[in-house]
């Protein structure tokens, strides 16, 4: 061999790239000056053409040292291109790579500086008049681009950009493909079932090898992140790389989806790769939108994976379709433990716990781990989670002590929980500050951020601010409201531990029907319970999940369900007369069609791992079939004197400044609660503005306020003795 020596395939191919380039130079500048037999070529320049040119027999040596065949020879043999339409290729890249290209082609053509299909007739050999048409690959898989021009023949030619950075041996995906898709790398923590499907759909796939179309696969499930990962580990396992693309994403116009398809299967040919379109999120699509999307999954050669919550309907090509289930408890049991090491051992049944509450995928529980672990992140959240308050555990181990090397959770390596401060200042009072209880309660609210974005589009978030001393009732509902928060706490044991999920699924869920007037509780009812513990509260206003459209309400209600599944978040039905009613005796398609709905809910409510409420305004509308469905019923009865005397007592931050505020009159007003904080804050803002403190004056203008928005008169026996 020659005494040049190739460091690695990028070098050897950049040096077979610059010599072919060479050899297409000197053809164009037989053009300019014809050698003398025997004379050595000189350009029209005056200098040898191009670079000096290796003897072909060490360039041929230096392809066969190559670990791979170089770009330009994979891409022709992929394309099926001739040596003349080669050759077309290479003199437009030239013009790209070697700015000499640019001044010889100006030179021959008296003008342009970009080559033409008449230039590469005159110069070439093997030249034919097909290697233009749309038919051919130059010009079928966007290799090279006409511009306009007056005729076809003297249009200036341009490489594509992708072709271009593929021949110069460096991988960048076509730009118009970057923006709808996004790469997805599969992952080492795949939980067993989900493996087993990954191999399913990969030996689907090897059964079909050959075929001019791949069958697609249609992943379904309620978890994206469980499909991606499984679509990422099928295609890893075929040696394909994978990009996924939501629906929302996807071009709609018929010329443009034909456009993502030529270059997706041309991108796919270069670097073999799998698609996984995501109709997870898809809003109903408009008829332009479907009809893309249909041409998009029926016409597409290469491996296509639809992602989606349940079956479509029969596509004409070929459809595989796999169930993709939710990771058991087990396998997620066994993924924290492995993303933890050894401060799992720590934890001492915690795990068990996350697992019971927290229903997440094995992606969200690195990412949980590795969130709870970061350096500077807050090992105690402000209270400690009463679901873990009964757990017993021993001295905590350094975190990073047990982690994989190169794992995302690795905490820092010098970080070592038993050396912690105490937190004591941020923990409830009795609460335990051991290292254990610090990493449990971060892991927690880790949890918590994880399960919460596929929920914040769709029900609204409320931030729990009341605990029990905010809540004035009677000491029935007060216990009642105990017993549920009781019932969620001892779940696990109760469910698990003591076997009783053994029994069925049916009933599990934890339901609740509040009951009584605007104002009186209802919702912060809610909040205290959210607060007590430590989850999420999502208000959901039934009466704009109700849609007149047959399957639109249970569509509805499917979305908050699967989407609140991941962190059992505590779900807030409010209005429940809007779907709720006496409607079990059937007169017409519509009722129906609502007891159909109603036995949905009700249905989702018994399966649904966290708590989930029912507000109404108006328990006596309700059926009694679908009340004795529910497990708790809690009455907030209008607050009696006394009970309201306590409300006004208690409605002040302490930092607003009050002066010959009367309780026992001001018990007198005919209030709600809700009311009552209303005409508080409104005499709160007159005070302000007129430099005061609170007084009796500022509380009957804002009374009268609010009386009059909720259309209501306000006696004077009311507000005798105010003012």
């Amino acid at each position: 061999m020659s005494e040049t020596t190739v460091q690695s395939w990028e070098e050897a191919n950049q040096l077979y790239l610059m010599a072919e380039l060479a050899e297409v130079r000197a053809m164009l500048e037989k053009l300019l000056a014809p050698p003398d037999v025997g004379a050595p070529l000189v350009g029209a320049l005056g200098q040898p053409p191009g670079l000096p040119l290796p003897e072909r027999a060490i360039l041929d040596e230096v392809r066969a040292s190559m670990p791979a065949p170089p770009a330009l020879e994979a891409l022709s043999a992929t394309f099926g291109l001739t040596r003349f339409e080669r050759t077309i290729l290479l003199m437009c890249a030239g013009v790209e790579l070697d700015s000499r290209f640019a001044g010889l082609i100006a030179a021959i053509n008296k003008n342009p500086s970009l080559p033409t299909f008449s230039l590469a007739l005159a110069a070439f050999e093997d030249a034919h008049w097909s290697a233009l048409l749309p038919s051919r690959p130059l010009r079928f898989w966007r290799l090279v681009e006409v511009t306009s021009g007056d005729t076809l023949t003297t249009s200036p030619l341009r490489i594509d950009e992708r072709i271009l950075h593929y021949l110069a041996g460096m991988p960048a995906i076509d730009e118009r493909l970057r923006g709808p898709t996004e790469p997805w790398s599969a992952s080492d923590a795949l939980p067993a079932s989900h493996r087993v499907v990954a191999e399913q759909v990969a030996c689907s796939w090897l059964r079909t090898h050959g075929q001019s179309m791949w069958p697609a696969v249609q992943l379904c499930g309620i978890d994206l992140g469980s499909k991606r990962a499984v679509a990422a580990t099928a295609c890893s396992l075929l040696g394909l790389h994978l990009r996924v693309m939501p629906t929302q994403a996807a071009p709609r116009g018929a010329a443009d989806i034909d456009l993502f398809i030529r270059l997706w299967e041309r991108e796919a040919a270069l670097d073999p790769s799998g698609l996984l379109l995501e109709y997870d999120e898809a809003e109903t699509p408009d008829a332009q939108g479907d009809a893309a999307l249909k041409r998009l999954v029926e016409t597409l050669r290469s491996p296509l994976l639809i992602s989606t919550r349940e079956r479509n309907k029969p596509v004409e090509r070929r459809l595989l379709s796999f169930e993709v289930p939710k990771a058991t408890s087990a396998e997620q049991a066994q993924v924290w433990k492995e993303a933890l090491g050894a401060a799992a051992g720590a934890l001492d049944g915690r795990v068990e716990t996350l697992v019971t509450q927290f229903n997440l995928s094995a992606g969200s529980i690195h990412a949980a781990v590795a969130q709870a672990l970061a350096p500077g992140a807050a090992f105690v959240a402000p209270g400690f989670s009463p679901a873990l308050a009964d757990l017993n555990v021993g001295d905590m181990e350094p975190p990073s002590a047990g982690l994989k090397a190169g794992a995302t959770t690795a905490a820092p390596a010098d970080l070592n929980v038993a050396d912690m401060e105490s937190p004591s200042a941020g923990l409830k009072p009795g609460a335990t500050t051991a290292p254990a209880d610090q990493l449990a309660a971060a892991l927690w609210d880790a949890c918590r951020m994880q399960a919460r974005p596929r929920l914040d589009g769709l029900a609204q978030r409320i931030e729990p601010a009341a605990g029990w001393d905010d809540l004035v009732l009677p000491e029935t509902p007060k216990h009642l409201l105990r017993q549920i928060a009781l019932h969620v706490r001892q779940r696990r044991k109760v469910y698990q531990t003591w076997g009783f999920a053994s029994k069925g699924s049916r009933g599990l869920g934890i339901s609740a029907l509040f009951a009584g007037p605007s104002g009186t509780g209802k919702t912060m009812a809610g909040e205290v319970l959210a607060n007590e513990l430590r989850l999420d509260l999502y208000r959901i206003d039934l009466s704009q999940v109700v849609s007149k459209y047959i399957g639109e309400t249970e569509k509805n209600l499917r979305r908050v369900f699967d989407a609140a599944e991941g962190g059992a978040a505590i779900l807030l039905f409010d209005e429940a007369d809007a779907l709720f009613g006496k409607r079990s005796e059937v007169k017409d398609s519509h009722d129906r069609y609502a007891n159909i709905e109603v036995g949905y809910l009700l249905q989702r409510m018994e399966a649904y791992r966290g708590l989930a409420i029912l507000t109404t305004n108006r328990k006596e509308a309700l059926d009694f079939a679908f009340l004795r469905r529910i497990r708790f019923v809690v009455e907030f009865p209008f607050p009696e004197a006394a009970q309201r005397a306590e409300i006004w007592r208690r409605v002040f931050p302490g930092a607003t400044p009050t002066e010959g505020l009367r309780i026992d009159r001001l018990a007198r007003l005919s209030a709600a609660g809700g009311n009552i904080y209303n005409i508080a804050m409104g005499a709160a803002f007159l005070a302000a503005d007129a430099g005061e403190p609170v007084r009796m004056a500022h509380l009957l203008s804002a009374a009268r306020s609010e009386f009059t928005k909720i259309e209501r008169p306000l006696t004077d026996a009311e507000t005798a003795g105010w003012v």
